[in-house]
């Protein structure tokens, strides 16, 4: 990426999903994480928190009575609908 698209927000910079300062040790907070909801957020495409990944786990989790591999793709799932929408925002600038 040039400079000069660094200075102009380009990149993966730019989005319409809110950003929010972190608080605590983020790090220590996935640490805690369930293995299996770890190894989802390895190939996450968006930058979860460890917070607000848990609670969406234990959501998908009842949702599909316990089923792990069920759980993920509903977290995959959610992740997709985020992505959709932040791109339809971005894309209606133009």
């Amino acid at each position: 990426m040039s400079a000069m698209n660094r200075v102009q927000g380009w990149g993966n910079t730019r989005t319409s999903l809110k950003r929010r300062k972190r608080q605590g040790d983020p790090m220590a907070d996935y640490d805690q994480l369930p293995a299996p909801l770890r190894s989802w957020l390895a190939q996450a495409a968006l930058p979860w928190s460890p917070r607000s990944a848990l609670r969406v786990w234990h959501r998908s989790l009842r949702a599909c009575d316990g089923d792990l591999s069920a759980a993920k793709q509903i977290m995959t799932i959610r992740e997709f609908e985020r992505l959709k929408s932040d791109r339809i925002a971005i894309w209606e600038q133009y």
